[in-house]
């Protein structure tokens, strides 16, 4: 296995409070019309398994992996069913024979590898059908109010990613990878998510309220020294504030691709 790239978000429960509330539905509506009851599937950075699971229930088998073990633990005690195994894996080094699997999946992953293109080549080789990917694109976040707190968490996250050897505007991107991974026929486009009714605004602003204190971010912000204590409590009251505002508004842009060939 190669290197395994650090991973900006961490697992604490404030990540995963996010990452538990993605579906297939939600999250991968572009790959659902593609897939039938024969398919088998790769889930490349499974998470916590929610939108494995609700995979499962469409394909004949999936593979789920996580490239450490305490990472796929996470998937392997939400999902039950039967027909899903999990692996440890890199996905810029798969363990798995050319040709494998029907469809090879990846949700908001390539943002956080080091070689995204090399992780698209890995993905065309194990693939005998379809590979999908979505990432978000941390520069197309737009809000209202422009509460000058959220602009500071912004740039603070787009550096310690960049920093991490990610990428936090993969999703303009996928387009331009996928090309140069070598696939020979690309369908790109692009979702949203949104915030806006007093219910999802408080879920999301107090969820990144907590995030900006408690999790990885909060540790590499202050390690690096991109950001002290003070600043993080900051960047969280503008997340309440946001939140707690009647018009408050959120949307994240994502870049979509089917790959095939």
């Amino acid at each position: 296995m190669g290197k395994v790239p650090t991973y900006t978000h961490g697992h604490h429960e404030a990540v995963l409070r996010s990452h538990r509330s993605r579906t297939a539905a939600n999250s991968a509506a572009y790959l659902l019309p593609h897939l039938t009851a024969d398919m088998s599937l790769l889930d490349v950075g499974c998470g916590p398994g929610t939108i494995t699971a609700d995979l499962a229930g469409l394909v004949g088998q999936v593979t789920a992996i996580e490239p450490t073990p305490d990472a796929l633990a996470l998937a392997r005690d939400f999902v039950t069913r039967s027909n899903v195994r999990f692996d440890v894996a890199d996905v810029h080094a798969l363990p798995y024979e050319d040709n494998t699997f029907d469809v090879v999946h990846a949700h908001q992953v390539l943002q956080h590898v080091h070689d995204p293109v090399g992780a698209l080549k890995e993905m065309r080789r194990v693939s005998k059908g379809v590979v999908a990917a979505r990432d978000s694109d941390y520069g197309g976040f737009v809000w209202y109010p422009e509460v000058p707190a959220l602009d500071d968490w912004l740039a603070l996250y787009r550096r310690i990613a960049r920093r991490n050897g990610g990428d936090p505007d993969a999703g303009r991107k996928l387009l331009s990878w996928a090309r140069q991974a070598g696939f020979a026929e690309v369908e790109a486009g692009g979702s949203v998510w949104s915030y806006a009714t007093p219910a999802e605004r408080e879920w999301w602003g107090g969820m990144w309220a907590d995030r900006i204190l408690k999790t990885q971010i909060a540790e590499h912000a202050i390690s690096y020294r991109y950001a002290t204590r003070a600043d993080l409590d900051r960047i969280s009251d503008g997340w309440r504030e946001w939140a707690a505002a009647p018009d408050g508004w959120f949307a994240i842009l994502h870049g979509e691709i089917l790959c095939r060939g």
